[in-house]
């Protein structure tokens, strides 16, 4: 910032002034860091879903799990790993620990476009065990990956 005396006809003023260099240079820093850190914000496991043209659906207030199977079959409930036979009973756990029920809660069920259309079918049939009465599956739509 400047400042300093001037004479103005008789009277002496301030002349103040906003150096906006260094403002615009923690700005563009800023925008650097963001740029950065926002492809990694999601930390899931990784997977290649199937496209889609249809539209986003709205999702209420509800609480969320998510069930991701991936490219080489491994199971996953949020980030922890479980066999088929474990998925239900820790699905059942996860629920009761986060005060939600079959009813209130949903799943979302993320498998990979390459997992046999057979084994995603038994993941449901042990996700469908535990009572669970919304499941949907999780798509990527078009649009994102023609740009």
């Amino acid at each position: 910032m400047a400042a300093g005396n001037f004479n103005v006809g008789q009277r002496k003023s301030v002349l103040s002034e906003i150096n906006v260099t260094p403002f615009v240079d923690v700005m563009l820093v800023l925008l650097v860091i963001f740029m950065v850190t926002t492809p990694i914000l999601y930390q899931g496991v990784k997977v290649s879903l199937p496209q889609t043209a249809s539209s986003k659906i709205p999702v209420k207030d509800q609480k969320q799990i998510t069930v991701t199977i991936t490219k080489s079959g491994n199971i996953f409930l949020e980030d922890t790993r479980y066999s088929l036979r474990e998925i239900a009973a820790a699905l059942s756990k996860l629920m009761a620990a986060e005060g939600t029920t079959p009813e209130n809660g949903r799943v979302f069920l993320r498998a990979d476009k390459s997992v046999k259309y057979g084994f995603v079918v038994k993941v449901i049939d042990e996700v469908k065990k535990t009572g669970v009465e919304k499941l949907s599956l999780i798509t990527e739509s078009k649009n994102i990956r023609d740009k």
